[in-house]
């Protein structure tokens, strides 16, 4: 079989070298397209978020910040709180199945005694105080913006726990158990509250810069013990009802989820946040379809 025979240039066409590019034709792999070989682009215009521009995670890896706790997040356990405050002042049907409940459970000892010590502020606030410092710590030797703000957010929310606590207590009024001296002002407990916020805000600042799933793992667990270890404790050795302890695991839920969503909404560690859509093509360089290319 003969071959197919192949267009031959003409004589003065014959120069070595590679084929030519026709005006008007735009290639991805063009060199000066946004870098030699790139792949991404056929023209000269950068991508809308360039790799350089994106924010990093703490330790400098590409990321993005944690999404911010909806309003089921926030209400439920709002909403929870509000309902058992009302069944104490109301002294409704929950408030008699919580005494049956406490005098099964009220056996006082010595183990009891130390879970329940574990929600004292002298224990609590000195571990948040601890974590606070070496997340900022971190923060800010790693570069990051606004470093202090997590560590901040951990602290003013750990003020405001009295200040929602104490009030609460004067205007419930609600007594003791029979394992207490005869007082009032034990609704809600102010020691479950420290405790989920202390060691939850606690838990939060030094998750970031935990690397292994292994060991983020074992800190949610030892927070989860120590929170209702305090709360069983309370429980156990007749310092509180149930539902005083209850009550405080919603209220230190919420303040939680107030924590996560201030953090995430200023990047996490501290970062500014996302420009908006119309700001981020100004800054890429990205022209519009009227201007066309500049």
């Amino acid at each position: 079989m003969r071959d197919t025979p192949r267009p031959q240039g003409t004589v003065g066409d014959a120069r070595p070298g590679p084929p030519q590019l026709r005006p008007g034709r735009a290639l991805a792999h063009t060199t000066g397209a946004s870098g030699s070989g790139s792949p991404h682009r056929s023209d000269g215009r950068p991508p809308h978020t360039p790799r350089g521009a994106r924010r990093s995670g703490p330790f400098g890896r590409p990321g993005t910040t944690p999404p911010v706790p909806g309003r089921p997040t926030f209400l439920l356990p709002l909403v929870c709180f509000a309902l058992i405050t009302w069944q104490v002042v109301a002294d409704g049907p929950l408030v008699r199945l919580d005494e049956r409940l406490s005098g099964a459970l009220i056996r006082p000892d010595r183990f009891s005694e130390f879970l329940a010590d574990l929600g004292n502020v002298p224990v609590a606030v000195p571990v948040l105080a601890l974590a606070a410092g070496y997340a900022a710590w971190r923060a800010r030797a790693g570069g990051t913006d606004r470093w202090w703000r997590p560590a901040a957010t951990a602290a003013l929310l750990m003020a405001l726990v009295p200040a929602i606590v104490v009030p609460l207590k004067v205007l419930t009024d609600r007594p003791g158990t029979p394992a207490v001296p005869p007082a009032t002002g034990y609704y809600p407990s102010g020691h479950t509250a420290t405790a989920v916020v202390a060691y939850g805000c606690a838990t939060l600042l030094l998750l970031p810069w935990l690397r292994r799933a292994a060991a983020r793992g074992v800190l949610i667990a030892l927070c989860a013990a120590l929170v209702l270890g305090v709360g069983f404790g309370l429980v156990r050795r007749g310092y509180h009802w149930p539902l005083d302890v209850l009550a405080s695991w919603c209220l230190g839920a919420v303040l939680l989820t107030l924590h996560v969503g201030c953090v995430a909404r200023v990047g996490g560690g501290g970062h500014e946040r996302p420009l908006s859509g119309s700001s981020r093509r100004t800054s890429a360089g990205t022209p519009s379809r009227r201007s066309g290319p500049s």
